[in-house]
């Protein structure tokens, strides 16, 4: 039995370990970060976005681009948040692929000896 394309991808962006692990780490800088101002009155507390921004890097590189070409540098901050989102499923996709293909690879080295 054939499972569905959006199976699939569901499968290898949100459910296994590595995947899982990954979004819990950026869920949880971006928390971290949406929080900050209601506990802290530091002039720098709008700093904490740098976290989950790097967490979702190379994909986020991206997003801080198309948001300095449209915006010219006055990018909302809905955009900025969204592209954390988006750049941590594409990454998380990537790491669940590559996690697949590593099960697969070992998977198949175990039974064949």
């Amino acid at each position: 039995m054939k499972t569905s394309p959006i199976r699939t991808l569901t499968r290898l962006t949100v459910a296994n370990r590595v995947s899982a692990a990954y979004l819990t780490l950026v869920g949880g800088a971006m928390a971290v970060a949406a929080l900050e101002p209601l506990f802290t009155t530091a002039p720098d507390a709008s700093l904490a976005w740098v976290w989950p921004a790097l967490f979702t890097f190379p994909a986020f590189g991206f997003v801080a681009w198309l948001g300095e070409a449209t915006w010219g540098g006055d990018a909302p901050a809905w955009f900025f948040v969204g592209g954390i989102a988006v750049s941590a499923l594409a990454q998380s996709l990537a790491l669940g692929t590559a996690w697949q293909a590593l099960r697969g690879r070992r998977s198949r080295l175990t039974t064949a000896g």
